[in-house]
């Protein structure tokens, strides 16, 4: 059977500088507003109606990740799965009016997650003016929690994700869905969190355009460009207004052989001798990406 949830969805952040994270997001990154009201504002990089949804907040903090499927009978099969698997069901409807379903859920450990359905897509809206890079979608985000294995087994139980790569000490482990790609999710031993979340550029030139933006707004990258080994995709972080952090990533290996995959587990970890086991072009992550922490919100 293959994995239940296909890609990741959309990504919701609680903030004190909505205006502020707009800016970044509209004039840096490249996306646009499709919705704002006194509450949220989304924002997305094509046709569909939310990718990034920003909650007016008295903290920053990241509110909850969402995963995408493809049908009404797929929500309902996760919706089934949750509770067997230990999590609890917060809400059996959607959080946004983009989907025609959702249901959303919580982990003992603290994570909040929404599956839904596909959010609106117009696909001849795929294009529209903007100063910024002009990513294609939200390709992937990597989570941070305490026990890691134990998220790895909720997200298979649930939603059937399946492991593509992993470090030999759990560390850091990847999980692909339905689109195949190396990995949508990634889970890193921490505080609960997330570590980042990613858009996916077109061309490798897109860095440069990026690298002129943030000096124009007096930032900087915080590491890349480069190429990971895990994934086979470009890669460059900054940090936007909230204290967010984003990749923005080039395509990724696919799994295309589904059934005679066999996941590869990284088993040289000490650094820096590790370096290009991680990163084809032998950049070391500097350790303020490695440290990163940005909260998740508390769960009633």
């Amino acid at each position: 059977m293959p994995p239940i949830v296909h890609a990741v969805g959309h990504v919701k952040i609680n903030t004190t500088a909505t205006e502020a994270v707009v800016r970044d997001a509209t004039e840096i990154l490249g996306l646009h507003v499709t919705h704002s009201d006194a509450r949220e504002t989304w924002l997305s990089s094509n046709g569909r109606a939310a990718e990034l949804v920003l909650l007016r907040s008295d903290e920053n903090s990241v509110h909850t990740i969402g995963l995408e499927v493809l049908t009404t009978d797929a929500l309902r099969e996760v919706e089934f799965r949750v509770e067997n698997a230990g999590c609890r069901i917060l809400s059996g409807r959607p959080s946004l009016s983009c989907f025609a379903a959702g249901v959303s859920f919580a982990t003992p450990q603290g994570l909040r997650f929404e599956v839904h359905t596909p959010a609106h897509d117009n696909i001849h809206g795929r294009r529209y003016p903007t100063h910024g890079v002009g990513p294609t979608r939200m390709d992937h985000l990597n989570l941070t929690s305490p026990d890691p294995l134990v998220t790895c087994g909720q997200l298979e139980a649930i939603c059937g994700l399946r492991v593509s790569e992993r470090m030999a000490d759990d560390s850091l482990t990847w999980m692909y869905g339905g689109n195949r790609q190396h990995h949508i999710v990634g889970i890193v031993r921490g505080k609960v969190g997330l570590h980042h979340y990613s858009f996916e550029f077109r061309d490798f030139t897109d860095y440069l355009k990026l690298g002129d933006l943030l000096d124009r707004f007096d930032k900087q990258m915080l590491w890349g460009p480069g190429r990971h080994r895990p994934g086979d995709n470009t890669y460059a972080y900054y940090t936007d207004a909230s204290g967010a952090m984003i990749e923005c990533s080039g395509s990724m290996a696919l799994i295309a052989d589904d059934a005679a995959f066999t996941p590869n587990t990284i088993t040289n970890l000490e650094r820096p001798g590790n370096v290009r086991a991680m990163n084809v072009w032998g950049t070391p992550a500097p350790l303020e990406w490695r440290q990163f922490y940005f909260p998740f919100a508390a769960i009633n």
